[in-house]
């Protein structure tokens, strides 16, 4: 029982984390906030958390997960033999995810690279894992996309994974600022429609 209470307490803790960290990013969250939204003792925060900076560390990697949960059900539900469209069908999905949101927070990844990434190597290490992951998935689709004959062949899968994932993140700060998934939406045209098909 208290091992199943201790494991509970750091869910706890950890889906409070992604929460606030959202809303009111890395230094505008204190610890007290975090134990307050998880509804756990004040003191339990360092039994599983030697500091702030190791939390947002486990932070990174809680929603990466979470994150590829969400990519793997896309995945499977994207169902199409050509693989650029099967792409194109995960990030329809995650625009509409964005559109059904009141508070439209953006990635938590690229707030924490731009909060963080120079003051704390933990954290910049834990957000580039996650955007590596991201990457390699990404490029998969892409290079499947080149075999199948959709993507074009002039520039690499991994090249072109990279410019996407830039090209996705300066549209979700645009998404912050202008309170609007237009930007979003603009980048699916942009790189589904304009960057990645092959010339027919």
């Amino acid at each position: 029982m208290h091992t199943r209470r201790t494991e509970d307490f750091r869910e706890r803790l950890l889906e409070a984390g992604v929460a606030l960290f959202a809303e009111t990013g890395y230094h505008g969250t204190g610890v007290k906030d975090i134990v307050e939204r998880a509804g756990v003792p004040k003191g339990s925060f360092y039994n599983y958390f030697e500091s702030k900076e190791t939390f947002g560390a486990a932070i990174l990697q809680h929603y990466a997960q979470e994150q590829a949960d969400e990519w793997n059900q896309y995945s499977r539900e994207a169902a199409s033999a050509d693989p650029l469209l099967a792409l194109r069908g995960i990030y329809e999905r995650i625009v509409a995810d964005y559109e059904d949101c009141d508070d439209r927070c953006g990635c938590l990844v690229g707030n924490f690279a731009g909060e963080i990434a120079q003051s704390s190597d933990l954290c910049r290490l834990a957000a580039r894992r996650t955007v590596n992951e991201w990457r390699v998935g990404c490029a998969d689709y892409l290079r499947r996309g080149q075999e199948y004959g959709s993507v074009r062949r002039d520039i690499s899968a991994d090249a072109m994974a990279d410019l996407f994932w830039n090209a996705w993140e300066g549209s979700l700060l645009r998404m912050k600022l202008d309170d609007s998934v237009e930007p979003l939406k603009a980048c699916v045209h942009s790189m589904f429609d304009l960057f990645f098909k092959s010339p027919r």
